[in-house]
C-alpha cells in the first residue's frame, strides 16, 4: 500500500496505528490525519526515537 493510499484510508487504518504504535492518542490520530510526516514526529516525540528510525519503522509497517 502506498502512502496515497493510507492517507485516503486513513480512517479505516487508525486501529491499525494504534495496535502498532499504542501511546499515541486518538486525538494525536485525529490530528495526523493520514500525514506520513506528522506520524513520523509523533513516533519521535512519544517514543525518543530519531528521525531515521521513525521512518523505518512507518516503511515496516507498510510493508505489513
Amino acid at each position: 500500500m502506498n502512502w496515497d493510499e493510507i492517507q485516503g484510508k486513513w480512517k479505516q487504518l487508525k486501529g491499525q496505528v494504534k495496535e502498532q504504535w499504542g501511546e499515541l492518542t486518538d486525538d494525536e490520530l485525529d490530528q495526523i490525519d493520514g500525514n506520513r510526516e506528522q506520524l513520523e514526529g509523533k513516533l519521535q516525540e512519544k517514543y525518543g526515537k530519531t528521525k531515521e528510525q521513525a521512518r523505518d519503522e512507518v516503511n515496516e509497517w507498510l510493508a505489513r
